[in-house]
């Protein structure tokens, strides 16, 4: 029940999420005067619809997204009269153009010569087309807002308390779990170290933070040193032989350094440290480049996602996931043994991270994608721009139905792409642990 809820929790956010994108586009249609037939959330057949005003609001089945419909999206051909769509052309491309074209200016009734997308200043259009991935931004920043300033960042510390002893020294590239045959025992193993002993001195001087125990133990390489712990109410005096192994550097993770090695793991729990604006901005920032570079990626992180669908690689834990995942994602996280405030910390962060890829995914300037019809926006600022400028007539809107074609074989990928993800989300899905 537990992991069905956390299910329930990403998969209504996602569904609330993807609502209010859609309310985005809709408040600012409506403010504009575009007259907007349909509010849907999700797609295919309806599951349920209620009809107010001149609008249709509903749920379909298949919530891998929404609309909302908005008569006049594509302008008639220069000179057709108004409302009426010429002889169709011959070829295949043209043929599908008029066709939608002749399917769009349908939906214009007497009356909505001034309610249709393709007359509305160019701002508007932008303004009506943005709305909709700025809603998922500003949820993601108010999200995030909440909990680096509510809950605080979440920041592991650890203990000066020994939580597990290596058993034999093993190279910092090492992957192995068990100790080979004849492998040499680490210095904590043989100073006979316990798990659960908190060590109060090192080498004779007073530790109170891990961070000073580890400093040490790098900076004792080839020493005989004198660890104290307390061990059942008790202080012990062990002697470990401090050897150079190749560790990670503490400062670049990448690298790897020649240092003092003991052998022990450190208890670690997490701390929350709450923080200000600034750090919600400079986190909002480094969270969007990383989530941009992630989109810039997608053809090559769909490939890997392919071969872990239908081959036995393993999905990248930083690769695309579909809505199924994230639900899955949030089941695990809601079952999982962390203390629940971790697991609404988690759920929450899930949600915001959800909202700021979507935000950034619909700001990508190919149609069918919000910044598709952004893109023509701007193209058609920039075009009455130099209109004005050469002193030529309007050109009037651009004709975004000539791109029908490459936005009918978008959607066809993004069709794809999304079925995938269903796919590998089900039978290959990305995990919190292994």
């Amino acid at each position: 029940m537990i992991w069905l809820a956390g299910v329930l929790i990403l998969f209504f956010g996602l569904l609330i999420s993807i609502a209010l994108h859609e309310l985005g586009h809709f408040t600012f249609a409506k403010l504009f005067g575009v007259r907007v037939p349909q509010y849907m959330v999700g797609f295919g057949p309806t599951l349920w619809s209620k009809t107010r005003g001149e609008t249709e609001y509903g749920v379909k089945w298949i919530p891998l997204g929404g609309y909302i419909r908005m008569i006049g999206m594509l302008p008639p051909r220069r000179g057709d009269a108004e409302g009426r769509v010429r002889s169709v052309s011959s070829g295949p491309w043209q043929g599908l153009i008029e066709s939608a074209r002749g399917a769009a200016l349908e939906e214009v009734r007497p009356g909505d010569e001034d309610r249709v997308f393709y007359r509305k200043k160019w701002w508007q259009k932008l303004i009506i087309m943005f709305a909709g991935p700025a809603v998922n931004l500003v949820l993601a920043a108010i999200v995030f807002a909440v909990l680096l300033m509510g809950f605080g960042a979440q920041t592991a510390k650890s203990d000066p308390v020994v939580n597990s002893v290596s058993e034999c020294v093993l190279p910092a590239s090492s992957t192995a779990t068990s100790c080979p045959a004849g492998a040499q025992p680490t210095p904590a193993a043989r100073a006979g170290l316990q798990p659960g002993d908190r060590i109060v001195a090192f080498d004779g001087r007073k530790v109170t933070s891990y961070t000073e125990v580890q400093e040490q133990i790098r900076a004792s390489a080839g020493k005989n040193v004198a660890i104290d712990v307390e061990r059942g109410g008790r202080t012990v005096t062990l002697h470990a032989p401090i050897i150079e192994n190749q560790m990670p550097d503490l400062k670049d993770l990448d690298k790897t350094v020649t240092v003092g090695y003991l052998g022990i793991a450190p208890v670690t729990r997490v701390v929350y440290e709450r923080q200000g604006p600034v750090a919600v901005v400079k986190y909002m920032g480094e969270l969007t480049s990383r989530t941009a570079g992630a989109l810039l990626h997608m053809p090559q992180k769909m490939v890997g996602v392919w071969h872990a669908a239908f081959g036995d690689e393993k999905r990248d834990p930083n690769g695309p996931i579909g809505v199924v995942g994230v639900s899955r994602l949030g089941g695990e996280l809601a079952a999982s043994h962390e203390p629940t405030k971790s697991k609404v910390y988690g759920l929450i962060g899930l949600i915001g991270s959800l909202n700021l890829a979507v935000g950034l995914f619909n700001l990508v300037p190919l149609l069918p994608l919000d910044g598709g019809h952004m893109a023509g926006a701007l193209l058609e600022a920039l075009k009455k721009f130099f209109a004005r400028t050469l002193r030529r007539p309007d050109p009037g809107p651009v004709d975004v139905a000539k791109a029908l074609p490459v936005t009918y074989v978008m959607a066809a990928v993004l069709i794809v792409m999304g079925g995938l993800l269903v796919y590998a989300d089900l039978f290959n899905p990305i995990r919190l642990t292994g």
